[in-house]
């Protein structure tokens, strides 16, 4: 792989994970300000949102970064510009589309999402309100998107990485500022700075955008677009390149949907199955918790392990192109490892800390941790499937079998919307998290069937290891609970947060210590690492 290649891959991955932790971290102030209510109100809009997004997008951008590398690179530079300006009309009208749609669709979505017409305070009209200030963000983001993936496909990683840290920046202080001055300022009330707050997604769209335009200014005399073709075009009718496209992008649509459906089925059933089994006194408290704040914390382990493991990926493609089904089995053992090395301790860590965590993140009685502690301690296990899916789905791109993630997903959605509502009905917030694991389980079940069948992979490897991995994972954890067992003589989570703080610092660096001497002595990170990892530490230590 090129050195430029490289350090595009590397700029890429690192604007999303600043983006994402950044996404993360805003949650902490949001939720003191707007409680459960306004994250139950911000989740009824942004979830809506998030679906809306993907179809008018349809998974173009990254198609359309693949379609533009495959034909500059052969010289065809006419074919890519006319793929640039023909997307960007359908990305205009499709947004166009998806926006009427959701403004229109607020009514029947919003009463969905309560359940009904009012919900322990929040309203069918405040509902309506807060989705259709969301639905505005339709009318850029597409266009943003699709000038992204231009630039991807010129291998320009930097504009994309730089508009998405930009973009998040942009949107987290209009939104807490916002948030902050309709609370505290005007006493404007809690549904006008949740409606706020989603209308900051345009906002940050807008921060992006103008960034794009930038470096487009900047680079314009060096887009590989400007270059003269140095074959013939193509002249591919429009028919043409958009089945081309969509066979690009489809694959891309539902595999990136996965977690926003999981949510989405959440949003439109939880509320409803939760007043028919008699909780509706505390439905809407547990909605906010199920689908806002808690994903929020589980996601981290879940952006460690698929930033590391994922860069693995365009390599799988390169050996089943070239039929090296040797190296490709090495290459997803490799894969598999390093994810499941990464998330067993990371999970379990979560789990195990779950009340200090929650605490920490989120202490204030307005967020409710007494309940939200035991949901953490529940749903962090499984943020162990969400990265495996996505590793199982790229891997299934990788090998050219993009139908079967798609079928994947299919099958744990369908069980997902099945046992949803009665599983809330019989365990609250407990059965939506029961759900999505048995969903998740059979996706995986399905992907796992199809990568052996198809690229010829064991599995032996990577259960033997996975074996080792969990006994470490045990051990750790029993040192975890003897130190947060320690601490609770003299500190008390529940206190304050520079309290919770400690005790998960000090909990987290113990348990973490524990788990990676004991994978080195036992020569596990060696295994997975490469024995180069082992003579650089064995180097390092006897320079010490």
């Amino acid at each position: 792989m090129s050195n430029k290649l490289l350090r595009g891959t590397f700029i890429l991955t690192l604007g999303t994970y600043i983006s994402r932790i950044l996404g993360m971290l805003y949650i902490v102030p949001f939720g003191a300000m707007v409680g459960v209510t306004g994250g139950a109100l911000f989740q009824y809009g942004y979830n809506q949102y998030t679906i809306f997004l993907s179809i008018a997008t349809m998974g173009f951008p990254a198609a359309v970064s693949k379609f533009v590398s495959k034909y500059n690179s052969i010289g065809d530079y006419e074919t890519s510009r006319k793929m640039f300006h023909a997307g960007m009309s359908v990305m205009l009208v499709t947004g166009m589309i998806a926006f009427l749609l959701l403004y229109m669709l607020a009514p029947n979505l919003a009463e969905a999402a309560l359940g009904g017409k009012e919900n322990n305070g929040v309203t069918l009209d405040d509902t309506i309100y807060v989705i259709r200030m969301v639905s505005l963000a339709l009318l850029v983001v597409p266009i943003m998107s699709l000038v992204r993936g231009f630039f991807q496909g010129h291998q320009m990683m930097g504009p994309t990485a730089v508009s998405q840290v930009v973009e998040q920046i942009v949107r987290i202080v209009f939104l807490l500022s916002a948030t902050f001055i309709i609370l505290n300022v005007i006493n404007g009330g809690l549904v006008l700075a949740v409606g706020y707050a989603t209308f900051a997604a345009l906002i940050g769209a807008f921060g992006s955008l103008i960034v794009l335009i930038y470096y487009w200014k900047k680079r314009s005399t060096s887009l590989l677009a400007m270059k003269q073709n140095t074959i013939p075009s193509a002249n591919l009718s429009y028919v043409r390149m958009f089945t081309e496209l969509y066979s690009y992008a489809l694959p891309f649509v539902f595999v990136g949907l996965a977690i926003p459906l999981y949510t989405y089925i959440d949003t439109n059933t939880f509320n409803k199955a939760m007043i028919a089994a008699g909780f509706a006194d505390i439905s809407q408290t547990m909605v906010a918790i199920v689908t806002l704040y808690v994903p929020k914390l589980i996601m981290i382990p879940v952006s460690l392990a698929t930033a590391f493991g994922l860069t693995l990926i365009p390599t799988i493609t390169e050996s089943f192109t070239e039929r090296n089904f040797r190296l490709l089995n090495k290459q997803i053992d490799q894969t598999m490892q390093l994810i499941l090395f990464l998330l067993f301790p990371a999970v379990a860590g979560l789990s195990l800390l779950s009340g200090p965590a929650y605490y920490l993140f989120y202490g204030s009685d307005n967020l409710h941790p007494e309940m939200g502690q035991p949901i953490l301690f529940w749903y962090s296990p499984v943020a162990l499937l969400f990265a495996l899916f996505t590793v199982n789905a790229a891997i299934l791109q990788g090998i050219n079998k993009q139908k079967f993630a798609v079928v994947s997903l299919l099958i744990g959605i369908l069980i997902k919307i099945v046992l949803n509502v009665p599983l809330i009905g019989l365990f609250q917030g407990y059965g939506s998290i029961l759900a999505t694991t048995l969903g998740y389980g059979a996706s995986l079940l399905y992907g796992f069937i199809m990568i052996k069948r198809h690229a010829g992979y064991s599995y032996k490897k990577v259960v033997k290891r996975s074996c080792l991995m969990l006994i470490l994972t045990g051990v750790m954890g029993i040192f975890v609970l003897l130190t947060q067992w320690g601490l609770s003589f003299f500190l008390s989570y529940q206190e304050s947060l520079a309290q919770a703080g400690i005790i998960l610092l000090i909990s987290a660096i113990v348990g973490g210590a524990v788990y990676l001497v004991l994978a080195y002595r036992l020569h596990l990170i060696e295994r997975i690492l490469g024995a180069n990892v082992s003579s650089l530490i064995k180097h390092r230590r006897g320079k010490e």
